[in-house]
C-alpha cells in the first residue's frame, strides 16, 4: 500500500459534472489553452460505467426522476434550498436543503480498475443505501514538473521535452436516497470514515489522515495542481530572489559609472568644438589683423590665442585622463558582477544538489518503511492462511460452516441459507464469539475463507456477505421464531 486513498463525497453539480467527467467536445474547447491539469493526447485511457439500472439519462433527468419520487413517497415537495427555522432556544438555525445527487472523487493506482471501483461502490450500496450512477477513471490529469522527476518517482512520465506527474482519480455519482421511503440516506462523521477506510482496504493502498488530525482543508482540483507546482519552486525562490536583487544592485553602479563617463566624453567632445572654434576664430583674426593691424600686432593677438588653445587642449587632456580611468571602473565593476553571478550559479547549485540529496534520503527511509510494512503484511497473510488451514482440518463445524458458504454463494436458485446450513455458521459464531460485532467479524472471516478456498465471483461473494451478515444479526432466528421464510 504504498499510494494513499482518499475520498472526498459533496453535492453533485450536475450542470457541469457530466460535462467534465465524460470531456464532451463542448468542454474541451471552453478550457482552450488554459489545459493546466489535463493532457488531451492521454484521455483515451479514461474508463467509464453507467448503472443499467437506471439507463443512459441525464443527471438532470435523474435529479427530476428524484423529485417526482420524494413527491409520490413523502406527498411533500423535495426541499431544494437551503431554509432557516427558528430553534427552542429563539436562534435561527439554518437547514440545508436536500441533495439527492452527491459526487465523489477517489485517489486510485494506475492499476486500478473499473471492477474493483465495483466492489467498493457495492460495498457502499449494501452497507449506507448510495447507490452509485456513473464511475469514471481519469488518467489525463496531473501537472507538469519544472525539471526531471526524484530518482523515486515511479509515476511520472515524459511527453515530448518534459516530464508529467499524473494525478490518478476517479469520480463516483452517488444517488443518495431511500426510494422505498423517499427520504434521502443520513451518514454521520463514523459512516464517513468508514468509507475512506473500505476504499483504501479493497483497493489495497494505504489510508490517508482524516481532516480532523490533519487540519487541513480540501482543495479543489486546480487549486491542489497550482499549490502542488508552487510548493516544489517556494524554498528556493527566497534565496534566489535575494541573489537576483544583488546582482541588480552591481548593474546599478555599473549603470551609474556608464552615466558618468558618458557625460565625460560628452564634456571632452564640447571642449573639442570649442577648440576648433576657437582656432577658425584665430585664423580669421590673423587674416583681419594682418590686413588691418600689420604683422605686429597680429603677432601679438597670435600669442595670446595660441596661449588659450594650448589652455583647451590642456583641458582636453585631462577629460581624456578621466576618462580612461572611467573606463577601468567600468571594467573593474564588470568583473566584480560576473563574480558575483558565479557566486549566485554555484549557490543555486548546491542548493538544488542539498534538495535532491534531501528528497533522495527521504525516499530511501520512505522505502524501506514500504519494504517493512509489506514485510509484515506478507508475514499477516502467512499466519492468517496457516490460522485458517488449522481451522479447516481441526474443527468440523468450522469447515462445515465454510463449505455451507460455498455451495450456496454458487447455488444460482437459492437466496437464502437453509435452517441446518444458518444453524451450522451461527454455531461456529457463538463457539468463537460473544456479541453480534463478534460475529459479524467472524462472518466476514469465514466468507473470506469459503472466497480462499473457491475463488468466489463478485456476484457470489456479495451474495455470501449479505447472507452470512444476516445470521449474524439474527435475522434467521427471528424469522424461524415467526414461522416464516427469510425473504430479501
Amino acid at each position: 500500500m504504498a499510494t494513499k486513498s482518499s475520498i472526498h463525497i459533496k453535492p453533485c453539480n450536475i450542470t457541469s459534472s457530466e460535462a467534465h467527467n465524460r470531456r464532451t467536445p463542448e468542454y474541451m474547447r471552453n478550457i482552450g489553452d488554459s489545459k493546466i491539469y489535463i493532457v488531451p493526447e492521454l484521455s483515451a485511457d479514461n474508463e467509464q460505467w453507467i448503472n443499467p439500472s437506471f439507463g443512459n439519462i441525464a443527471l438532470q433527468t435523474h435529479y427530476d426522476n428524484i423529485k417526482r419520487m420524494v413527491k409520490e413517497k413523502t406527498g411533500r415537495a423535495m426541499q431544494e434550498k437551503e431554509r432557516e427555522r427558528k430553534g427552542k432556544n429563539g436562534k435561527i438555525i439554518k437547514v440545508a436543503g436536500c441533495s439527492p445527487i452527491r459526487e465523489g472523487v477517489l485517489l486510485i493506482k494506475a492499476d486500478t480498475t473499473l471492477n474493483d471501483l465495483r466492489r467498493f461502490c457495492d460495498i457502499c450500496e449494501q452497507r449506507w443505501g448510495i447507490t452509485p450512477i456513473q464511475i469514471f477513471i481519469h488518467k489525463d490529469e496531473g501537472h507538469w514538473l519544472p525539471g526531471e522527476p526524484d530518482a523515486g518517482d515511479k509515476e511520472s512520465f515524459k511527453i515530448g521535452d518534459r516530464w508529467f506527474k499524473p494525478n490518478y482519480h476517479a469520480h463516483i455519482v452517488f444517488d443518495w436516497m431511500n426510494h422505498d421511503t423517499g427520504k434521502s440516506c443520513k451518514l454521520n462523521d463514523n459512516d464517513m470514515m468508514e468509507i475512506q477506510t473500505s476504499a483504501s482496504e479493497i483497493l489495497e493502498m494505504e489510508r490517508g489522515q482524516s481532516k480532523a488530525e490533519t487540519g487541513k482543508e480540501h482543495l479543489e482540483r486546480n487549486d491542489f495542481i497550482l499549490e502542488k507546482q508552487k510548493s516544489e519552486l517556494r524554498n528556493l525562490d527566497a534565496v534566489m530572489r535575494y541573489k537576483e536583487y544583488q546582482v541588480k544592485c552591481a548593474e546599478q553602479e555599473v549603470q551609474e559609472a556608464e552615466s558618468i563617463t558618458q557625460a565625460l566624453r560628452d564634456e571632452a567632445l564640447q571642449k573639442e568644438k570649442q577648440s576648433e572654434m576657437l582656432d577658425k576664430a584665430i585664423s580669421d583674426k590673423r587674416s583681419k589683423l594682418n590686413k588691418e593691424k600689420g604683422n605686429q600686432l597680429l603677432g601679438a593677438v597670435a600669442d595670446w590665442a595660441t596661449g588659450k588653445s594650448k589652455a583647451l587642449k590642456g583641458d582636453i587632456e585631462d577629460l581624456k585622463f578621466d576618462l580612461a580611468e572611467a573606463h577601468e571602473t567600468i571594467a573593474e565593476e564588470r568583473k566584480r558582477t560576473q563574480a558575483e553571478t558565479a557566486k549566485l550559479e554555484a549557490y543555486k547549485k548546491t542548493v538544488a544538489q542539498q534538495m535532491e540529496s534531501a528528497v533522495r534520503n527521504a525516499t530511501l527511509k520512505k522505502d524501506d518503511e514500504i519494504n517493512n510494512l509489506k514485510d509484515r503484511i506478507s508475514w499477516r497473510d502467512k499466519m492468517l492462511g496457516m490460522f485458517t488451514k488449522i481451522l479447516m482440518q481441526s474443527n468440523g463445524t468450522f469447515r462445515k460452516a465454510v463449505d455451507s458458504i460455498i455451495n450456496f454463494a454458487k447455488d444460482t436458485y437459492r437466496s437464502i441459507f437453509s435452517r441446518e446450513e444458518a444453524k451450522t455458521i451461527k454455531s461456529v459464531m457463538e463457539a468463537f464469539g460473544k456479541n453480534k460485532e463478534d460475529y459479524r467479524a467472524i462472518g466476514t472471516f469465514l466468507v473470506f475463507t469459503a472466497d480462499k478456498k473457491e475463488n468466489l465471483s463478485n456476484s457470489e461473494y456479495r451474495k455470501a456477505v449479505r447472507e452470512v451478515d444476516d445470521v449474524a444479526i439474527g435475522r434467521y432466528e427471528q424469522a424461524q421464531k415467526r414461522g416464516n421464510s427469510l425473504k430479501l
